[in-house]
């Protein structure tokens, strides 16, 4: 518990008098400023992690999100505006999923307040041919999808913004449908079916983005689409240019075409299609980097002129170095990236449940000190 983490070694957090900006924000991504410390950014900071900090930090009342209760959702998101706002943020980054039927595995796990975590199955999918696709039950629009969407742009503190995504990108989804290894027998066997569900998928988003960028505190699409692994992205690049990364590209422009950014989360090694995200589908700034991959300082160098580089704190440095470690890392990522201009501080993927409460936050302290 944050209790036991010793506060007074975080000077400026939480902050009582934050003061966002998110024009700040938007013209540092698009290079247009150059503040004194780079802002901060991040993906996504699980409940596990966010609750003691609310509680015992900010001294609070947690309270679970309902979907069924309409008060325990406006506390639940109340709570998430003010940890964002405390610990420094200039925007609220939040996003749901339309609720795809797909086949999930669960398991134990300590570190969730469940004590349970699912994933995907990666070997059978929902969608195998075309009776199947047929009968999937494709989920619908209707007038509640963006009722939390709304909330918490109406609820925002002055000159903060709100960054909103449909959670799981166009990859992500067709995978989890047709299964990874569905999938990557559908390419050769199927390719009118990985066809026809990737722009069912494609279509449902680009309403669901439709609704999201009429939003008036929206100031970026930030989507996360995990499209690599280690050493390559998970399927040919090619196949990503022929099913995914065109409806990257609607996303994009239409973001662009109501004066948005269009930031992207994805994880692995996408040195093959990078030059296709930046060129042809239109990224403002890419999220996740790993050092094992390429640190954000090689990539900045390579791409730093043409695209903002998005937080960059290896989680395995954040979840399993000292405090000091973390610190010292912290400070060295600010000063090898912050002068080169368009760069936001902050972890190089998320903070998971793992990552230890007094780690995350001496992140955010050293985050917050002039450069």
């Amino acid at each position: 518990m944050v209790s036991a983490l010793h506060p007074e070694r975080f000077a400026h957090i939480p902050l009582q008098e934050a003061r966002p900006d998110a024009d700040r924000f938007i013209d540092t991504i698009m290079g247009h400023a150059h503040p004194g410390r780079p802002p901060m950014v991040e993906y996504l900071v699980d409940d596990a992690l966010r609750r003691p900090i609310v509680t015992e930090l900010m001294g609070r009342s947690w309270v679970e999100l309902d979907m069924d209760d309409p008060d325990a959702q406006g506390a639940y998101l109340d709570n998430f505006v003010a940890f964002w706002q405390q610990m420094g943020y200039d925007f609220v980054r939040y996003e749901e999923s339309l609720p795809f039927v797909a086949r999930n595995l669960v398991g134990d796990d300590p570190t969730q307040t469940s004590g349970r975590r699912q994933w995907r199955d990666l070997q059978e999918g929902v969608i195998r041919n075309e009776d199947d696709l047929e009968q999937y039950p494709w989920p619908a629009i209707g007038p509640g999808t963006f009722r939390r969407y709304a909330y918490l742009n109406d609820h925002l503190p002055e000159g903060m913004g709100l960054l909103v995504c449909h959670a799981g990108g166009i990859y992500e989804h067709l995978s989890a449908l047709l299964s990874y290894e569905g999938l990557c027998y559908a390419l050769y066997d199927q390719p009118e079916l990985v066809r026809a569900v990737s722009d069912r998928l494609g279509e449902l988003m680009l309403s669901f983005y439709k609704h999201l960028v009429e939003l008036d505190r929206v100031v970026a699409i930030f989507p996360g689409d995990d499209m690599g692994f280690r050493t390559a992205t998970l399927l040919p690049p090619a196949a990503l240019r022929q099913y995914t990364l065109p409806w990257h590209r609607r996303f994009a422009t239409l973001a662009h075409d109501h004066g948005l950014l269009y930031l992207l989360h994805s994880c692995g090694n996408l040195t093959e299609i990078m030059d296709d995200l930046i060129d042809d589908v239109g990224i403002d700034g890419k999220h996740s980097f790993e050092d094992a991959i390429a640190p954000v300082w090689e990539m900045q160098a390579r791409y730093g002129q043409r695209i903002a580089m998005l937080g960059g704190m290896d989680v395995d440095i954040l979840t399993r170095q000292p405090p000091e470690r973390v610190r010292a890392h912290v400070r060295d990522l600010i000063d090898r990236c912050h002068p080169q201009g368009r760069f936001c501080i902050g972890s190089g993927n998320s903070i998971p449940s793992y990552v230890p409460v007094e780690n995350y936050l001496t992140m955010i302290d050293e985050a917050q000190r002039p450069v």
